[in-house]
């Protein structure tokens, strides 16, 4: 059990709407967005000096939109009518900053507008702020950031998660009913399950990597926070759009979920193997729990087995680092961004620049990325991981011939202290064990919040599904809420 001092900050539980609520109230004009805002942008500038989730709030820009919302001749055709979101610090939104929590773009802004941004302002959306997040998405617990570390509105002794965890926890917190963060290797899972909330990653291609600061381009998917899943639901159906501008794209769109949905029947493969060490005891019991439940409403669960998930990790870190790498040489003090003073010639701009600019776990990766394509390593490393990859994406889709879905834990863990993986790196690495095979084979996955007994850390449970079926995982997600088997971990 903990004592949450922050949460006793809390005077009402105005902000803890969540977006459908606000919109069914903006068009009902029992408020208005702009009165809301007021309100909202008091508490955020309230609580957010101690849990530092927000990097910047853009008061001016949101009260501007909302103006323009209560002109607009037919609201109700917005499906996001009013509602404030935040967005993280990697995605493009014109005169936004757009740092990705490092010095080496200190003072930059957004250029041009994210896809998914442009979506989000056309159904009637309301972009608050930007999120902090680990320094170019590298990192599980958000403690990489140039902004400073991001607390856990739960607990604030322990971390948010990472990469996205800044915009978790002002989802969390009440800052904003959906955020938007960006999943590599669960980067917004993993936060979601530390903070208590609902986080998705749709499957690799549904929603535009157009205006996202790439990390791994293969892995990357800009992915949605909510407090309920019907609030993913809404949102995914604004973003899970085709889109010309993205050349990895999916065709179609997003339809939302079956107003009927049964979860009798149902096939779920556990993986039962690679839980047996290394989970936390707390984590393991609501895994369990859940399983329980669910077995009760008529659920089947079958132990399954994907032999190459045990090179998981050695295979995800070769292709992010080795696409880190490429990615990441853009950044050279020539274009935009920090440049280095007093140097001697061109080749000594580019190493001050990136050394004074890249923080250490930036570095670390892009060092090894570098190693695993080079002359004489790219076929024994690279290579091989690309490999080893595909053969993982054959055996999931065997397996989802079997199953509707595959159930996992989250993380191992609850959220945990501060700095206790500052020596040791690959401990942090582990935290994403059970979140990076979804980004690997590209397929979608849910994080979402058991339901732990009053005062214990929020746990988060996680759910795959074939490609494609981002609908369908979020129509079982929102099952399973409707029976109260799972829900929004509230601040206490």
């Amino acid at each position: 059990m903990y004592k949450n001092k922050f949460a006793s900050k809390y005077t009402t539980n105005q902000f803890e709407h969540s977006a459908a609520e606000l919109v069914k109230q903006f068009h009902a004009k029992k408020s208005s967005p702009e009165e809301y805002l007021v309100d909202l942008f008091e508490n955020i500038d309230r609580l957010n000096p101690e849990l530092n989730a927000l990097t910047s709030v853009q008061k001016d820009y949101a009260f501007a939109q909302a103006k323009k919302l209560t002109s607009y001749s037919n609201p109700s055709s917005l499906p996001l009518y009013g509602v404030p979101i935040v967005i993280k610090e990697n995605i493009q939104k014109v005169g936004f900053p757009l740092e990705c929590a490092s010095k080496i773009l200190k003072g930059y802004k957004g250029q041009f507008n994210a896809t998914a941004i442009e979506n989000l302002e056309k159904a009637g959306a309301i972009l608050i702020g930007t999120a902090n997040m680990d320094e170019f998405a590298m990192g599980s617990a958000n403690e990489h950031s140039a902004h400073g570390s991001v607390k856990n509105p739960h607990d604030t002794s322990r971390v948010s998660g990472g990469s996205s965890g800044g915009s978790a926890v002002t989802c969390a917190a009440g800052f904003a009913p959906i955020t938007l963060g960006s999943d590599t290797g669960g980067s917004v899972r993993q936060p979601a399950g530390y903070c208590g909330i609902y986080g998705l990653k749709p499957t690799y291609g549904r929603v535009s990597r157009y205006g996202l600061v790439a990390f791994g381009s293969s892995l990357d998917q800009i992915s949605p926070f909510a407090r309920c899943v019907e609030d993913l639901n809404l949102v995914m159906g604004v973003l899970g759009k085709e889109d010309s501008k993205d050349a990895t794209s999916l065709k179609g769109q997003y339809s939302s979920y079956p107003d009927q949905y049964s979860l009798r029947g149902k096939k779920v493969g556990v993986l039962r193997s690679i839980l047996s060490d290394g989970v936390d005891k707390n984590v393991m019991q609501e895994f369990l729990n859940l399983e329980s439940e669910l077995q009760k409403k008529g659920v089947e669960f079958i132990d399954v087995e994907i032999p190459s998930l045990e090179y998981t990790l050695s295979v995800y870190y070769l292709i992010a680092c080795a696409e880190a790498s490429s990615n990441l040489s853009r950044f050279d003090g020539i274009r935009f961004g920090h440049r280095a003073k007093n140097t001697d010639d061109l080749f000594d701009l580019y190493c001050k620049t990136r050394a004074e600019g890249f923080g250490k776990e930036v570095k670390r990766r892009i060092m090894l990325g570098t190693f695993a394509l080079s002359a004489g390593f790219y076929d024994a490393f690279y290579g091989k991981a690309q490999a080893v990859r595909e053969l993982m994406t054959k055996q999931f889709n065997e397996l989802f011939k079997k199953v509707d879905y595959i159930y996992l834990p989250t993380s191992p863990n609850s959220a945990f202290q501060f700095g206790i993986t500052a020596f040791d790196p690959i401990k942090e690495y582990l935290f994403d064990v059970f979140t990076i095979p979804a980004n690997l084979v590209g397929i979608p996955g849910i994080s979402v919040p058991a339901r732990v007994q009053q005062g214990e850390l929020p746990v988060g449970l996680q759910f795959l599904a074939p490609l494609g079926k981002d609908a369908e995982l979020v129509a079982f997600a929102a099952e399973l809420e409707k029976e109260n088997l799972i829900g929004l971990t509230k601040l206490i």
